[in-house]
């Protein structure tokens, strides 16, 4: 195939130039010729309201779906949890790129300590620590504290840390594991979030750790919280171009990674199913294990009170289904209830 140029779209934030000079990179292996145009969308410009109050789905990339459709660019690069259920009419996803680390990151402000008054509250004096004097060792008990192993029942939950994030889920799965916590808003790229949480009073924000890890931000210190399901399709990169570029489609298809594809597929359609979007406390990871597809998905209240949980697994080879019959099951249990009241809530906040 000759040399085509191909204008790649991307937000302008470093992480979105990353990731799109990735694609340029895999494009230039192919002796595709691309050149990079930045566009700001209206996430990047609103940095103060949270995100789960705005409620608006495909608030980081209308403003690239609108470029495309105009034929201003060829194609456009975004995190794919980013992407809504449903893309505007004329776009499709031309390909998924190898998935990175689908996880959160809990990372710790090392300069704020626990007071004495709030380890006071912690009554359970044969855990893990015991007596043990803890003021000032804000790290070593984040990190315990923190650690999958110690998720049930443990009085550790009663320490009233301040966690910064601007997520929905986010705030949703902390509140069902601390609910002392206090949830503090945090925007801007993860630049801009890493300076912010230095110089505030908060013990630790979530980030998405692939974004710290492209970013080459290794110095970072925090731990994966496995325990938290991820957003769908979380690590993941996707192009979108226009329907009808038949070339360029052809083009991206040498980029997609299949496995990855597949699992975003069930993620995305158990979000899809449970009216999810950016202003919804929904979870689900994905995984391809000796040729099955092991899926988790949760949903949650706004407030972490309740919660409900879904695992199913799946031949590869026949999972088409599997994120809608999860997301059916968990609309037949508990998660109903919780997506009834979300629902009430989205159409409270528009009237």
């Amino acid at each position: 195939m000759s040399k085509v140029l191909i204008k790649i779209g991307t937000r302008d934030s470093p992480l979105a130039q990353w990731q799109s000079k990735l694609v340029k990179q895999l494009l230039q292996n192919k002796t595709i010729e691309s050149e990079l145009v930045l566009i700001k969308s209206e996430g990047d410009i609103n940095l103060v309201t949270p995100l789960y109050e705005m409620g608006v789905q495909g608030i980081f990339t209308k403003t690239l779906d609108a470029a495309l459709l105009k034929k201003q660019i060829n194609i456009a690069v975004h995190s794919y949890k980013d992407i809504p259920t449903k893309l505007a009419e004329g776009l499709v996803i031309a390909a998924v790129l190898k998935r990175g680390n689908p996880y959160d990151l809990l990372v710790i402000n090392r300069e704020k300590v626990f007071s004495k008054a709030e380890l006071s509250l912690v009554k359970d004096e044969h855990s893990t620590f015991g007596k043990k004097d803890l003021t000032g060792i804000t790290t070593e008990v984040m990190k315990s504290v923190f650690q999958e192993e110690l998720s049930g029942g443990n009085n550790y939950s009663e320490l009233p840390f301040v966690i910064a994030t601007s997520s929905a889920r986010r705030k949703a799965q902390l509140l069902n594991r601390f609910p002392n916590a206090t949830i503090e808003n945090l925007r801007g790229n993860v630049n801009t979030r890493i300076k912010k949480l230095n110089e505030s009073n908060w013990h630790g924000a979530i980030f998405a750790a692939a974004g710290i890890e492209r970013l080459g931000m290794g110095h970072v210190e925090g731990m994966e919280l496995k325990w938290m399901l991820p957003a769908p399709a979380q690590g993941s990169i996707a192009i979108v171009c226009r329907k009808d570029d038949k070339e360029v489609l052809e083009i991206c298809s040498a980029l997609n990674h299949r496995e990855t594809e597949i699992c975003n597929a069930v993620e995305k359609d158990f979000l899809r199913i449970l009216m999810g979007g950016c202003s919804t406390p929904i979870g689900a990871h994905a995984i391809v294990k000796n040729g099955e597809i092991i899926f988790n998905g949760n949903v949650l209240s706004v407030d972490g009170k309740q919660k409900a949980n879904v695992t199913l697994k799946s031949f590869t080879n026949n999972c088409e289904s599997l994120g809608t019959e999860a997301a059916e099951l968990i609309l037949k249990d508990a998660g109903k209830v919780i997506i009834d009241e979300l629902k009430n809530k989205q159409i409270n906040n528009e009237e």
